[in-house]
């Protein structure tokens, strides 16, 4: 787990034009932008999230990424669970969503973008716990234009503790994947 300085990154599958900054404004927010080889499209990445890059070699669990996506998403949806925070998948979208089913309020709570080379994986996901989401302004979020992005501070009305979070989303990884976290 780690915890990164205002920044946006933009995967191998994204357009620039998500950006919606120049590089001054970029310099006034005190943000940097990269673009990076994972997949997946813009995000951004700040104080307040929870981002997880799981290292694995998956042949000795499975060589199936979209399998590896699901169960990075169970890991969010079963931590998120624990604070009451009722949370799924978006037909087509990766990541973790509230609301998924219902357009109008769908709002993405977890972005997920990964990159595996034979197989060991790279990358992974950034929790929304007590992020200042007004930095998502600022990019077409995964370069979905009709959704919004949430935190669980905004949908528990209440800061969170974001080391308790990590000891959660750590257990469920370790049950879901069946290993030891070292």
């Amino acid at each position: 787990f780690c915890e990164h300085p205002h920044v946006y990154t933009l995967g191998k599958s994204g357009h620039e034009s998500n950006l919606l900054v120049n590089e001054q404004e970029l310099k006034e927010k005190n943000a940097t932008y990269y673009k990076i080889n994972r997949g997946g499209d813009i995000t951004y990445h700040g104080p307040g999230q929870v981002v997880g890059y799981p290292i694995l070699d998956l042949d000795n669990f499975f060589t199936d990424i979209h399998k590896y996506l699901r169960y990075l998403e169970e890991t969010v949806i079963l931590t998120l669970a624990e604070y009451g925070i009722k949370a799924g998948r978006s037909a087509g979208e990766t990541g973790v969503w509230i609301d998924a089913e219902n357009p109008q309020k769908s709002r993405k709570i977890c972005a997920m973008g990964v990159r595996a080379s034979r197989w060991v994986t790279m990358h992974g996901f950034a929790l929304n716990v007590n992020a200042d989401l007004n930095y998502f302004g600022n990019i077409i979020p995964c370069g979905i234009v009709d959704k919004a992005v949430t935190s669980m501070d905004k949908e528990l009305g209440q800061k969170v503790d974001e080391q308790e979070v990590k000891k959660k989303l750590e257990r469920h990884f370790a049950d879901l994947f069946n290993c030891t976290i070292v």
